[in-house]
């Protein structure tokens, strides 16, 4: 089958970031499929790329996470419109297969259905318009209106609708029968990571807490440097954080750990992928952080399983599915992030206890291998799609 994949934010192993789509279209080809993919890159022109059998269609639409709102809308559509145009002159496509966000990605595939009568499965990364509206991105009453029903009607148009946690299955089925909606959530590279943490035998030995990710609105790191400041004010010493990363938000952050004289903390910066491996290789344990609205319990991080499969006590702030694996498989806690005094308290049995924290690292390693390795996930996928005679 010859599949159009498309996804604005594609990224190869060696650029890092999440590589959830790079792993499924390989997958694809693996299979037998033909797979394009149109994606957006920072420069000047229009370019072709073959990455392991895929070929990359590479759009000229900048984009990056400290663009403010409407920068952000303006590429979203300027990526669509343009992929509408270059998707109309591909030939023989059999099947599109769209990953959001942005939801706009939905047009490119509408629009080959309607005209091209060309089948799509609509994958959804995060319940989009639902998210920016409770961040306060989208205020006017009849723009909500406008895009929750474009959102529906996608979901509607889709042949098959693919969610990445439990809680966005939930959001989709009011609108799309249960056989048509499929849990793929995303995947713990075992492969590529591999349990290696630094031993700690007593209380004071150092302790290292990695945070990894966009450093936006949602993110809202600003709990994690709270949870330093914690640590800080009980005297725990031995306790560092290093913050890798990029966004928005990274001249505020800064700002609020010195006003808060925190001496605890490391700032990385941008890492690629093989600087993530070397620093989770330096931690002990990880912290996933996000605001804390409703819609953002819902999210299928990747830096999370990147946690699991490196088997590192996996700290998270919110609730939902996210604080019922780390808590049902013991391999890490959640702690409110309204409650600094929450994250010490619960970290502490860990700095007390080694073989406690052995004991949950371990368990996070399994819980990847088991539940979400690469190779289980991309069959899962690959079983969505038509077999190759």
């Amino acid at each position: 089958m010859h599949i159009l994949y498309i996804h604005q934010y594609f990224r190869k192993p060696e650029q890092g970031g999440a590589l959830r789509s790079y792993y499924l279209s390989k997958a694809l080809v693996e299979a037998g499929h033909t797979v394009e993919l149109i994606t957006a890159s920072n420069g000047p022109k229009y370019y072709q790329e073959n990455v392991a059998g895929i070929q990359v269609h590479y759009l000229p639409v900048a984009y990056d996470n400290s663009f403010g709102f409407l920068k952000r809308i303006g590429a979203f559509l300027s990526f669509t419109f343009r992929s509408i145009k270059l998707a109309f002159s591909l030939k023989n496509i059999q099947l599109c297969y769209a990953t959001s966000t942005p939801l706009t990605v939905g047009l490119v595939a509408i629009a080959l259905k309607k005209f091209r009568q060309i089948p799509f499965y609509f994958e959804v990364r995060d319940l989009w318009p639902e998210a920016p509206i409770q961040l306060g991105y989208i205020r006017n009453i009849w723009v909500q209106h406008l895009l929750y029903i474009f959102e529906h009607y996608i979901y509607r148009q889709a042949d098959k609708v693919i969610a990445l946690s439990p809680g966005i299955l939930e959001g989709i089925k009011s609108y799309k029968s249960s056989q048509e909606i499929f849990l793929l959530p995303n995947m713990a590279d075992c492969e590529y990571y591999t349990p290696v943490t630094p031993t700690r035998n007593s209380f004071n030995e150092p302790f290292n807490i990695c945070y990894i990710g966009t450093l936006g609105r949602a993110n809202r790191v600003a709990f994690l440097l709270e949870a330093a400041y914690a640590c800080q004010l009980n005297g725990l010493t031995q306790v560092k954080f290093m913050i890798a990363g990029t966004g928005a938000e990274t001249a505020a952050l800064q700002k609020l750990a010195t006003d808060l004289k925190l001496e605890n903390i490391t700032w990385v910066g941008h890492l690629n992928r093989d600087q993530v491996r070397q620093y989770l290789a330096l931690a002990h344990a990880t912290y996933t952080s996000f605001d804390t609205k409703p819609i953002l319990q819902t999210n299928s991080p990747n830096k999370f399983f990147d946690s699991l499969a490196a088997g590192k006590l996996t700290i998270v702030n919110t609730t939902g599915w996210l604080q019922h694996l780390v808590e049902e498989h013991y391999c890490g806690f959640y702690a409110d992030p309204t409650k600094p005094q929450d994250f010490v308290e619960k970290l502490m049995p860990y700095l007390q206890n080694p073989d406690l924290l052995l004991e949950a690292q371990q368990n996070a390693r399994r819980l990847a291998v088991e539940k979400f390795s690469r190779g289980k996930i991309a069959q899962e996928y690959i079983q969505l799609f038509p077999k190759v005679n």
